[in-house]
């Protein structure tokens, strides 16, 4: 047992054994150990309760034999099962000898022998249907409000809703090298490695390394290269990327106890730091994409805290997902390393230090989001700083190129230029008319988007009417002078003033320039 009362971490199956670890895959998928042979199996209320660490429903729905069940029960319900059964599956021999499984003790699992995983592996259906599997250590799958399976520092975790936001905001195009920083379970750089030519994955921990290389072999994806240290530690000098994506240990905490998240730096001092050093290592049109936290300090704009972050010669796009109060981030954080179930004592002062940390620092709450940067050559970058709480529809990557792709077209055009372009209603806009029932105009017009961030912008009847009848067939100008003359509006005045909605219409992804 460690010190903290939870079993310690276990010894990792071989990284030098590929032979084992494809027949492992090959038997994984030949008995539909995936995305969707488990939704079968398990159903998806059970399934679902697998994503929040709840095993009790699987348990129940795994009671036969099949070699599916067989699977479920051993690698993600981490249960000793009989010898016999897993050897008319896997071939047990080896991956006991190649550290995958373990032998146990007869009486583990009745009078005969049994083995046991060393790992988690969890079935993860990639973008095209791609069947993954994401290895962490046992009882770590995934945190949230149940705790994780160990507070050892070293603790490797699978994939948690933070993993998947960001691998869904990430821009997917083809690039030469992509650096996956602060690599965890791998997942980001196995993402990466469907659209990278060369894929470098870096972590202060040497146990979350040795776990994304078992992740991509047993995925069946290429080889990264692994680098131990912190932050841009490990890369040399003269590096640059067209990608780097990064889901660091963001959590603002007194200390440092547990690698994964917490980053051993005051405040949020990594998040910063992590940002502002990655503009050197971005190529020209290359992209940095974060999750992060941010201090919500009493007296300071927490926008404009976020826009001193931006290193020089860098487009930002930053979007804040949520504010939680100081208590709401202590108790998350708390229950997420399990100390809800400690001692009351000892939670008590542990729950203390976190608040005597935020009192000392005038934080007032605590901020949630994205953050990506664009490399740019234009003489004055483009920094958005949002707030942006509602639904959005995953996966984003689409939306966040052609944001900057927006960016750049506003930029190289001039109001005249503006004018003269031709423009077109992004897919699937809607328009809103809001106003008392009964009354002869609406008191105002809303347009709003059904996809990407589903964005919703208030417009006037001009602006609403321009919308409606862009098709790319018409110039920006003529169909302002068009709506100038069904309104009975001098052209002239028209088009001086309307620009600016125009721009804020392409800004945000309600029109594209064709």
């Amino acid at each position: 047992m460690s010190n903290s009362g939870l079993p310690a971490l276990s010894a990792l199956p071989a990284t030098d054994r590929a032979d084992v670890t494809v027949r492992l895959r090959d038997a994984l998928l030949g008995a539909s150990f995936t995305a969707d042979g488990l939704l079968e199996l398990l159903g998806a209320p059970a399934y679902a309760a697998l994503a929040r660490s709840e095993t009790v429903p699987a348990l129940r729905a795994t009671r036969g034999d099949t070699p599916l069940e067989t699977l479920v029960r051993l690698f993600l319900l981490q249960q000793p099962v009989l010898h016999a059964r897993v050897a008319d599956v896997l071939p047990v021999a080896e991956c006991v000898e190649a550290g995958w499984l373990v032998r146990v003790g007869a009486g583990a699992a009745g009078a005969e022998d049994a083995v046991a995983a060393t790992v988690d592996v969890r079935p993860y259906g990639g973008p095209d249907g791609e069947d993954w599997f994401i290895v962490s250590d046992l009882g770590c799958a995934v945190g949230g409000a149940g705790g994780i399976g160990s507070r050892e520092e070293g603790v490797v975790l699978g994939v948690g809703g933070a993993s998947t936001t960001l691998a869904g905001i990430t821009v997917r195009t083809p690039v030469s090298a992509a650096l996956d920083l602060g690599t965890g379970s791998g997942i980001q750089a196995l993402h990466a490695a469907r659209h990278a030519t060369r894929v470098t994955a870096t972590d202060l921990n040497p146990r979350a390394l040795h776990i994304t290389a078992l992740t991509l072999a047993l995925s069946g994806a290429p080889a990264a290269e692994l680098r131990e240290g912190s932050l841009f530690e490990p890369v040399r000098d003269d590096e640059t990327y067209d990608l780097i994506v990064s889901n660091p240990p963001f959590v603002i905490s007194p200390g440092a106890r547990l690698t994964y998240r917490d980053g051993g730096m005051g405040g949020d001092d990594l998040c910063r730091t992590l940002v502002q050093q990655a503009g050197d290592r971005l190529r020209e049109g290359g992209f940095a994409q974060f999750l992060a936290n941010w201090q919500h300090v009493e007296g300071e704009d927490w926008q404009d805290r976020l826009r001193s972050w931006v290193p020089r010669g860098c487009d930002a796009w930053i979007v804040q997902r949520e504010v939680q109060d100081v208590t709401q981030y202590a108790e998350l954080w708390l229950r997420d390393a399990g100390d809800h179930r400690a001692d009351p004592v000892e939670y008590q002062a542990r729950y203390d230090a976190w608040l005597d940390e935020f009192e000392a620092r005038k934080v007032r709450g605590v901020g949630f989001g994205w953050i990506t940067l664009r490399r740019t050559h234009a003489a004055v970058p483009s920094v958005t700083v949002e707030e942006w709480p509602h639904p959005v529809e995953q996966p984003l990557g689409d939306t966040v190129r052609a944001h900057f792709d927006r960016l750049d077209h506003l930029r190289e055009h001039d109001d005249a230029a503006l004018l003269a372009g031709h423009f077109r209603l992004a897919p699937e806009i809607v328009q809103e008319q809001v106003g008392l029932p009964g009354a002869e105009d609406p008191e105002h017009v809303v347009l709003r988007q059904n996809r990407g961030m589903r964005r919703a912008t208030k417009v006037d009847t001009v602006g609403a009417g321009f919308a409606g009848v862009c098709d790319g067939t018409l110039s920006a100008g003529r169909i302002l002078d068009a709506i100038a003359q069904l309104v009975g509006e001098d052209p002239v005045l028209l088009r001086d003033r309307t620009p600016a909605q125009i721009r804020l219409l392409v800004e945000q992804g309600f029109i594209e320039p064709v």
